[in-house]
């Protein structure tokens, strides 16, 4: 059974909501650095980009990650950045929903190899089955789900959808 959760303008609602508070905590910041998780994350992340490049001046720097989301131990994890790129940046690391935590957790851990300035993550869905010390700083929902659900998201051209099946 397939439920919808959420509609495409809610997800570009809940879009906008999330690029204002980016932008509200980096408001002194002449560079941004986004970077979406292979995948959802990155077509989230695209998403949150266009509509910071229309609300800030800052420079907003679009940076893919890639990993296993299976095993990101086995494979590393790689950004199409350079460290130079996100050195001293303020970053927010993306995905699109937030299941167990661990992609988020080792996308944070690369990024902590570096010195930054600051690093939030942002999730569309956070289902609250988190195995590790991780948390969304900018989330579109929480859904408390059973272990045996998934969540899917759809991101379509003009019809982007989030659905528990």
């Amino acid at each position: 059974m397939r439920n919808l959760i959420l509609n495409h303008d809610q997800i570009q609602h809940i879009t906008k909501r999330i690029a204002y508070q980016i932008y509200e905590t980096n408001v002194d910041e002449d560079e941004i650095v986004v970077a979406g998780i292979k995948g959802g994350g990155e077509s989230f992340a695209k998403k949150i980009v266009t509509v910071l490049k229309n609300i800030t001046d800052a420079n907003i720097v679009l940076c893919k990650m890639d990993m296993d989301k299976k095993n990101p131990l086995k494979s590393g994890v790689s950004t199409s950045l350079a460290e130079d790129g996100y050195k001293n940046k303020s970053i927010v690391l993306v995905d699109d929903v937030l299941n167990s935590g661990t992609t988020l957790i080792y996308g944070t851990h690369h990024f902590l190899k570096t010195p930054i300035k600051q690093l939030k993550t942002a999730v569309l869905v956070n289902r609250n089955h988190k195995k590790y010390p991780i948390k969304a700083d900018f989330k579109g929902i929480s859904l408390s789900t059973s272990l045996n659900e998934h969540i899917k998201v759809d991101f379509e051209p003009k019809n982007n959808a989030v659905y528990l099946e």
